[in-house]
């Protein structure tokens, strides 16, 4: 059996075509399938277009989660209810071709590899472009993750693989850099990302800032040591400098003024509170994880002819 986990939110102009093509991309290779798609709290119609869908093509599952918990644990969710021995995740925004799917199936099943990602080799349209490009290339610069450039969500993992990814119970979450992490035998596929096919963008600028830095601080030491650096810096620049002091005053030519301590204490008050940030980052993820809450909950799941 094959799964495909498609979450949505607020994508009511999109999901009539995001089916369609889905369901087509599926039977192109199986007709042992379920899609789900995972409501992430939508408050447009999203759900009702999607029960209308559901009304004609009975694998069409529908999990509605009781608000919006955030792509991630949307696709966390997806993971966990999908009974395929074949799991694949998709954007539902169509910049990720579904038609793609047949090959990553190929792939899996005839030349070994546990995992296939879509590997991106080029963009269409402009938004976004220059900044998820810096990112992915930072990323791969301060992390051990070499295989995570240009990837992202759309991917698809045989049982075991999805069986280890699940074990993965962080509640501030990254999957692509949990997919890297768990190993087994990845491959890529390479394609040129869409454009939006319609709606408006979920994924801003400040969004996307806040999953770099999931990213960063879950998978890379790399705060902990610009602090590192920035402390030794500090310290032998105003070992230096009271050098310098010493023998000005000994020799009668130190100039007088404030000027050299009040940049002494500007200087060493904002490497402390680059410390403080990095720390306070680091003890709100514990914190969170501490609290062990539930990383998505289900208020119904539509997969019965009975509903």
């Amino acid at each position: 059996m094959f799964s495909l986990i498609i979450p949505v939110y607020n994508e009511e102009d999109l999901i009539d075509e995001l089916a369609s093509r889905a369901i087509n991309a599926v039977e192109s290779f199986t007709s042992n399938y379920e899609i789900l798609f995972i409501n992430d709290g939508s408050t447009d119609s999203t759900l009702r277009k999607l029960i209308k869908v559901r009304k004609h093509f009975s694998k069409v599952k529908i999990v509605d989660l009781s608000r919006n918990f955030g792509h991630q644990a949307a696709f966390t969710a997806g993971l966990e209810i999908a009974m395929g021995n074949y799991v694949a995740m998709m954007d539902g925004d169509l910049q990720d071709p579904p038609e793609l799917l047949a090959e990553m199936h190929r792939m899996i099943n005839e030349e070994g590899f546990d995992i296939v990602t879509g590997k991106r080799k080029g963009r269409k349209g402009k938004r976004l472009r220059i900044t998820t490009n810096l990112f992915h290339a930072f990323f791969k610069k301060i992390t051990v993750l070499d295989d995570m450039e240009n990837s992202g969500n759309f991917s698809m993992l045989n049982r075991a693989a999805v069986d280890a990814l699940v074990k993965m119970k962080e509640t501030i979450r990254y999957l692509p850099g949990l997919r890297s992490f768990i190993g087994f035998n990845q491959g890529f596929v390479e394609y040129v990302r869409e454009e939006r096919a319609g709606g408006e963008p979920k994924m801003t600028i400040g969004k996307l800032m806040l999953l770099g830095a999931d990213a960063i601080f879950s998978f890379s030491k790399f705060p902990i040591k610009v602090c590192l650096v920035l402390g030794l810096t500090g310290t032998i620049v105003f070992m230096f400098a009271g050098i310098y002091v010493l023998f000005a005053k000994s020799f009668g030519f130190a100039l007088f003024g404030w000027s050299s301590t009040v940049l002494s204490i500007y200087f060493l008050g904002s490497i402390q509170l680059i410390f403080l940030g990095v720390v306070s980052e680091y003890v709100y993820r514990i914190y969170k994880e501490s609290q062990n809450r539930p990383i998505y909950l289900v208020k119904k799941f539509y997969d019965t002819d009975t509903e």
